[in-house]
Order: structure tokens, then C-alpha cells, then sequence
């Protein structure tokens, strides 16, 4: 079992919406190193969901269900996976993970940008003592 982190604007899709539905397509996802890591995802892997934009934090997790994909109905080259939602977290802020030396390393920290990213086990075990 590998550990990821995905992010998604709480005004396009919120935990709130994935917990209702518990079973998502995720997809929308263009960027070319996103979509790498989106790739290597299997069944049984966890996802550490991440509200962007004003919330800056981990408020949920979820388990990859099928394996990648390429989304053909979209428009742009991407890839989408299923994943269902487990439960909310209690929140773990970008602010807070800025401020463990331990996570100088992580890709939420040096490639803030990244939508998708792969979470080390020392990192994940870091974030699953906090949520």
C-alpha cells in the first residue's frame, strides 16, 4: 500500500460532496508530473484528500477502487481513477506541515503547485498521528 496526497478547490468539489457520494471519478488532472504519479496508483492505496485555495489543509482520506485510467472524455490528455471516500480528518494544515522540519523534503512544501503527489511512509506516518 502506497499513501498519496490529492487537492481539490472546496468550491468545485469539497469533502463535504465526496462524503455524500462516497465514490468519485477523480479526474481533471493535466498536469503531465500529476498525472505520472496519478499512474502508479493501485487499488488499496491511500489518499490523503487536501482543500486548496483558502483552507490549505488535509480534511479527509480515501482508497484508490479501480486502477488508472485515461480519461478519453475529456477534452485535454488526462488521467482519472476511482477512489471512495473513508472519512474526514481532523484538519492538518499546510501551515503546520511548513513548520515540521521532518516534511522539508515533502512535495506539498517544495512543489506546492502539484495537484497530485506521492507521500512518503515517514511522511504518512507523520500526518496519520495527527489525523
Amino acid at each position: 500500500m502506497k499513501y498519496f496526497l490529492a487537492k481539490t478547490d472546496p468550491d468545485t468539489y469539497s469533502v463535504d460532496d465526496f462524503e455524500k457520494e462516497s465514490e468519485t471519478l477523480w479526474d481533471g488532472v493535466h498536469n503531465h508530473q500529476a498525472i505520472n504519479v496519478i499512474k502508479t496508483m493501485l487499488p488499496g492505496d491511500i489518499v490523503y484528500i487536501y482543500h486548496s485555495m483558502q483552507d490549505k489543509s488535509i480534511v479527509g482520506l480515501a482508497e484508490v477502487t479501480g486502477h488508472p485510467f485515461e480519461n478519453t472524455l475529456d477534452p485535454r490528455f488526462s488521467w482519472a481513477v476511482h477512489m471512495k471516500f473513508l472519512r474526514r480528518t481532523k484538519p492538518v494544515t499546510l501551515k503546520e506541515i511548513k513548520s515540521e522540519p521532518l516534511l522539508s523534503d515533502f512535495l506539498l512544501v517544495r512543489h506546492s503547485r502539484l495537484s497530485t503527489m506521492p507521500v512518503p511512509n515517514e511522511i504518512a506516518e507523520w500526518l496519520n498521528d495527527r489525523i
